[in-house]
């Protein structure tokens, strides 16, 4: 029986075989933040244990640190600055690898790690964060973990790991006008529920996944966790070398020609089996949001919300009866032209340049709705910040009358200090519309760049295909 890429990377870091399924594996690179990180590392020193290959150890400023300008340890959550005073000396004395609040390279762990060529094809990486497979997208195996598992993967460089079953999911077709990646992960979610990839690790394949930019398939192994899925692969391919080639911590010269030769067999062997083949045709994707509390609460932007009479089950309708009353919506209702009071755009989902070149496409010469009380931009990482800036990015969302601000997770969910308003609606780029993620019973619907942008200029969800 021929093998998945799944298989491949799992086999390639197996250490030890601990039966029934498990296996202690290597971890080529681990990442912490300061929300976390910093737990471990006391925790490993205070048993007395130092970091292995310290080099292979990342540490950046992301979940606590405010994002508005001129920033610095000061934060809006009241102990957020001994969190991150604490991470900063423990991976100093540790001797990690920082990317300190006001260094160039920091941002969203998910983001630099990329960004900066930390992962690679083939690599298995941690961080305790449950969205790490993310870095999938690059043909890595990477998961989050707890901070007693951190504390292991620093001393030993490697964890006991339970193989889970797994699922290739293929993406057939091309797709339509408006439709972007976290479009076709929310009519995933949406169509098989947030837990349809429970206790599997997941490939996304076919020619709709072959056809993104690499930037766009973070977006769909970011949320591979919102489907209930232990991680998220997609196989490297020429887009992907080109995208890690010359990065900072990428291999150079003759050591990357080397390294794509093996990246190349980074792919299923022709009769390679899975547990589990979903097939998706992009022609019945279209712009998707949210309606409830949960990343399964998805529709399709001319739908209406369900009636939880018609559920499968009866925990399934009271979760949904549930859902319905903290959204405030109700069965049959339209979610376009469903007014909002705020907008945002951000988190380890929706960060990154290309996300932030659409939505500026969309709202150029455009002016917010005065309705609004909040519309905020928050890039994924300083560099992102920074490439925006060059290209005038952050000038078409000012004038456009988005708040234009430091990179960071930010009102991804609170833990910061700053949140939306009680009882808001809000249009989100980001990955969980749980009950109060985003600040006190505030009413999250997920949605892409381009409808988050659409809807702000609207004052409502918005189709964004309807702007022409």
């Amino acid at each position: 029986m021929g093998r998945s890429l799944i298989d491949k990377l799992w086999d390639a870091h197996v250490v030890a075989d601990l039966g029934d399924g498990a296996a202690l594996l290597y971890i080529d690179r681990i990442f912490l933040h300061e929300r976390t990180g910093s737990v471990s590392l006391q925790e490993l020193k205070a048993a007395g244990r130092p970091v292995r290959h310290k080099e292979h150890v990342f540490v950046t400023m992301d979940h606590i640190v405010d994002t508005f300008p001129g920033r610095g340890d000061k934060t809006l959550m009241p102990t957020g600055t001994a969190f991150i005073t604490a991470t900063r000396a423990t991976a100093l004395e540790a001797g990690l690898n920082l990317f300190d609040v006001t260094d160039d390279r920091q941002g969203i762990v998910h983001v630099v790690s990329a960004e900066q060529g930390i992962t690679l094809p083939g690599f298995t990486q941690v961080c305790p964060d449950s969205h790490t497979c993310t870095l999938g997208a690059l043909g890595a195996l990477a998961w989050g973990i707890g901070s007693s598992e951190g504390e292991h993967a620093l001393a030993t460089k490697t964890l006991a790991v339970t193989k889970p079953k797994t699922m290739r999911i293929t993406f057939n077709g091309k797709l339509g006008y408006g439709v972007t990646s976290k479009d076709m992960i929310l009519h995933l979610i949406g169509k098989y529920s947030a837990s349809g990839g429970s206790g599997y690790a997941i490939e996304f394949t076919g020619p709709a996944i072959a056809s993104l930019p690499q930037e766009n398939r973070f977006t769909i192994c970011n949320m591979a966790v919102e489907f209930g899925a232990f991680s998220g692969v997609i196989p490297p391919d020429d887009i992907t070398f080109e995208y890690v080639k010359n990065r900072p911590y990428a291999p150079k010269g003759a050591a990357f020609d080397k390294a794509v030769e093996y990246w190349r067999t980074l792919k299923d062997d022709p009769d390679a089996v899975y547990d589990r083949e979903i097939v998706i045709d992009c022609a019945d994707i279209v712009p998707t949001v949210t309606w409830g509390t949960s990343p399964g609460h998805a529709l399709k932007i001319d739908g209406t919300v369900p009636d939880p009479a018609a559920a499968a089950d009866e925990n399934t309708r009271v979760s949904m009866a549930k859902a319905l009353e903290y959204m405030d919506v109700k069965p049959g209702q339209k979610l376009e032209g469903l007014p909002i009071d705020a907008a945002f755009i951000g988190s380890c989902t929706n960060s990154r340049i290309a996300d932030l070149r659409a939505a500026a496409a969309v709202v150029k010469g455009k002016k917010v709705s005065p309705s609004l009380k909040k519309a905020v931009i928050v890039p994924g990482s300083t560099q992102v910040k920074k490439a925006a800036e060059r290209e005038g990015l952050d000038k078409i969302f000012k004038e456009a009358g988005f708040e234009w601000r430091e990179s960071g997770c930010s009102m991804c969910f609170n833990a910061g200090g700053e949140a939306m308003g009680e009882k808001w609606r809000v249009v989100s780029s980001t990955n969980r519309n749980f009950e109060n993620r985003q600040g006190p019973k505030t009413r999250t619907h997920l949605a892409s760049p381009t409808t988050v942008a659409a809807s702000a200029l609207a004052g409502a969800i918005a189709d964004v295909r309807k702007l022409g």
